[in-house]
Parts: structure tokens; C-alpha cells; sequence
């Protein structure tokens, strides 16, 4: 059967130009040759917010609960990241990284993440503190874990290469504004300077955005992206850390603390912490916007948290207004930090999906409605488990596309 194209622009429209929605764009032409994607980004160039602004850690999924999408795709696509890099010749490393314990309380999380590791298929070992030493001799911590897989890339070069591999078109500098989804019809888009692009299936992959973009759809995502803000410093003395150090996480939040990171131009980044920011792409504490800040506050869920994790975020806070109290707790991992160490670096905002109960998702979240699908949670580690969740997302929307 010859499917009929005419009054439409493309096949599959992907608002977002982000690691995801090009991993989709990338998955879809792959998986359907012909198939026609055009990708909407609004910046002006791909992969600018998380993306373009993390810590560029290929993770192993050693955090996640064992069965859930973080932790299958994180596993499966840790590796096949590291694969595409060496295909295209993009700038990374398999460092390996240390997942330290500084205090006695932390020991008993600290096995609990050896289990998981194991459960979740992840070589582990463990580590005394002259192991430690051994490994990362201005390191200090009763115990450590040692997760060989992990490593570092260039997510912003893996996006670009995304695009290009794909086939499709990648139309920048397109803000959508108005999106007129039809079951029967499929979805018209408007963006900001009037242009109107018609597809049969519509996905959701706009981060920061995405339940935005739900509510322009016509759905209710049944949850608020509230956004934080994570501020990053560089080390001035790199030679102090070989690898990549982390703290062990409190399994309250999906954040992973404040952690040290050799990224693949040999440069240190310390942190990121985890603060409400005023706006979406609030990247720093001068970006108010009152029309998103009073969306986030207006959302139960907001509330929710802070009351019920006010001692956890008062901490997070001390240490975005004082840099004293941010190398306080870089020096329970790195005892010879200083101040003056701490050089500034730019922020990234984890777009992190909130429910009217408070509950911070901590889960990759995708749904879908007719002719739709969204991609409602996909913060850390979507970049390291971008090519599976692309391929996932790309199958329910070739899936509605046979359905039209």
C-alpha cells in the first residue's frame, strides 16, 4: 500500500534537538529506511541545554533499580556509546571511576550499590583505603568501590554526529509555539516566526520543556518538570585527581552528589550541586522568569518537596551562595582542595519530572497519546542510555505511523 504524503511535511515531526530527540531522528531512519523526520530545535545549534551541559560521564547504571529503563538502558547503552564514539572517531575514554564512603553511615549504602552493581550485571570491586591510595592517591575514604565501565565523552559531538547520520532535517532556530494535534490528522506545528510544519506522528522530546509541549499537544502529563540547577567548578590543580570520583549517593534523591570528573580535554569539573533554579534555563541565580518560576510554584509537587526534603535542599543552597561550604564537601573525598582551587565553570538545569504528590520521578518517563508520544523524564543518564531510549521511543512512533 502507497501511503499518500501529500499536505504533509515529514513523517515523523521530533520537537527537540537534544541527544534524545536525535537519537530518535537517528533510530527511526535506521529501523524505517525512507521514512521521513524532521526535528525541531529552537536553538540555534544542537545539544545546548543537558545535553551540551553535564559532566560528560558515560555511566555504567550501577545507581539504578535493577529492572527499571534507567538501569537496562544505562547498562546496554553505556556500551554502545562508547562503540559509536570509536565508529566515529569522537573524543572519549573508559576511565573507570571510584564511588568513595568518608563516613562510617555510608558503608552500609556503599555495599548496597556492590549488590546492585552485581544485579545489573556490572562488574565491581571493592576497595580498602590503601587500595584507594593506590588508585587515587590524594583520595581519602574508609572504602570504595571501583566500577571499571565507566568512562568520558563528548555528548555534544555525539549529538552533532546524531544528526548527520540520521537523514533527517534539522530545522534550528524553530521555537514551537502552537502545536494543533488531530487523531485523525496527526499534528500541525507553529513556530515563533509563522512557519507551520505538518507530520503524521508527533514526539515530545523537548528536556526542559516537554510538559510544555504536552499541554500546547492537548495531554496532561500528569506531572511538572521543576528545574535545578547544577553548579559546576573547575579544578586549578587537575593533577590532583587521575579518574573520576564520586561520593555515595543518598538513595532519597536521583542526584549524585557533588563528584569529581577528568573529562576528556584533561580538565577537572567539580560538582555538580542540586538547586532550584528560577527559571528553565535559570543558569544562574540573575535568570528570573516570572511566568516559569510561578508555573513551578504553582505546581503541588514543589511544595511537596520542600517541606519534605527542606534539611537536604538548605544544604544544597549554603553551598551555591558559599564557595567555603562547596570546598568543604569536595574535601571530604579531596583533603588538599582549597578555595582557591575552585575556578568557576558553567552551569547546567536537570529538567527533573515532579508529580502532584511531590514525588520526584526517578525513572525515564514515556507515554504516549494518539499520534503522540512523549518523553517526559529523561535526565541523567539519557545522554550515556541515548541510542536505546532512541530506539524505544522511535518504535512507538513507528508503530502510531502504521496506525495512521
Amino acid at each position: 500500500m502507497v501511503r499518500v504524503r501529500t499536505g504533509y511535511d515529514c513523517d515523523v515531526l521530533v520537537i527537540g534537538g537534544g541527544i534524545v530527540g536525535l537519537s530518535t531522528a537517528y533510530a527511526i531512519t535506521r529501523a524505517a529506511p525512507g521514512t521521513r523526520v524532521t526535528v525541531l530545535e529552537k536553538e540555534r545549534a544542537p545539544a545546548r541545554h543537558q545535553t551540551g551541559r553535564n559532566s560528560g560521564v558515560i555511566h555504567s547504571g550501577i545507581y539504578y533499580r535493577p529492572g527499571s529503563l534507567k538501569a537496562r538502558y544505562a547498562v546496554r547503552g553505556s556500551a554502545e556509546m562508547i562503540k559509536f564514539c570509536s565508529e566515529y572517531d569522537i573524543a572519549h575514554a573508559v576511565t573507570g571511576k571510584l564511588i568513595v564512603a568518608t563516613e562510617k553511615a555510608e558503608l552500609p549504602r556503599l555495599h548496597g550499590l556492590v549488590q546492585r552493581g552485581r544485579e545489573n550485571g556490572i562488574a565491581v570491586r571493592e576497595l580498602g583505603p590503601a587500595q584507594i591510595a593506590e588508585v587515587e592517591p590524594e583520595v581519602r575514604g574508609l572504602a570504595a568501590i571501583q566500577v571499571a565501565s565507566t568512562g568520558v565523552c563528548d555528548f555534544v559531538a555525539v549529538a552533532r554526529q546524531l544528526a548527520e547520520s540520521s537523514g533527517a532535517e534539522i530545522r534550528y532556530g524553530a521555537e514551537v509555539v502552537r502545536v494543533d494535534r488531530r487523531p485523525a490528522l496527526g499534528a500541525a506545528v507553529r513556530t515563533a516566526d509563522g512557519t507551520v510544519v505538518r507530520g503524521r506522528v508527533l514526539v515530545n522530546c523537548a528536556g526542559l520543556r516537554c510538559d510544555e509541549i504536552a499541554h500546547l499537544a492537548g495531554d496532561d502529563p500528569g506531572m511538572r518538570i521543576v528545574p535545578f540547577r547544577g553548579e559546576y567548578y573547575t579544578l586549578a590543580r587537575p593533577e590532583l585527581v587521575h579518574g573520576l570520583v564520586y561520593p555515595v549517593p543518598d538513595p532519597a534523591f536521583p542526584f549524585l552528589g557533588v563528584h569529581l570528573t577528568r573529562g576528556i580535554d584533561g580538565g577537572v569539573h567539580i560538582g555538580p550541586n542540586a538547586v532550584p533554579a528560577l527559571a528553565r534555563e535559570g543558569y544562574g541565580w540573575g535568570v528570573v522568569r516570572p511566568r516559569e518560576l510561578g508555573a513551578t510554584l504553582a505546581w503541588p509537587g514543589s511544595w511537596r518537596i520542600a517541606r519534605r526534603h527542606w534539611r537536604y535542599g538548605a544544604g544544597e543552597l549554603r553551598r551555591s551562595v558559599s564557595k567555603g561550604a562547596f570546598t568543604a564537601a569536595v574535601r571530604r573525598l579531596l583533603p588538599a582542595v582549597t578555595p582557591d582551587d575552585l575556578v568557576p565553570a558553567r552551569a547546567g538545569v536537570r529538567a527533573q519530572a515532579v508529580l502532584r504528590d511531590g514525588t520526584l520521578v526517578d525513572d525515564f518517563l514515556i507515554r504516549e497519546a494518539p499520534r503522540t508520544v512523549h518523553v517526559l523524564n529523561a535526565p541523567s543518564p539519557a545522554a550515556t542510555a541515548s541510542l536505546p531510549i532512541g530506539r524505544e521511543v522511535a518504535r512507538r512512533a513507528l508503530a502510531a505511523l502504521a496506525e495512521a
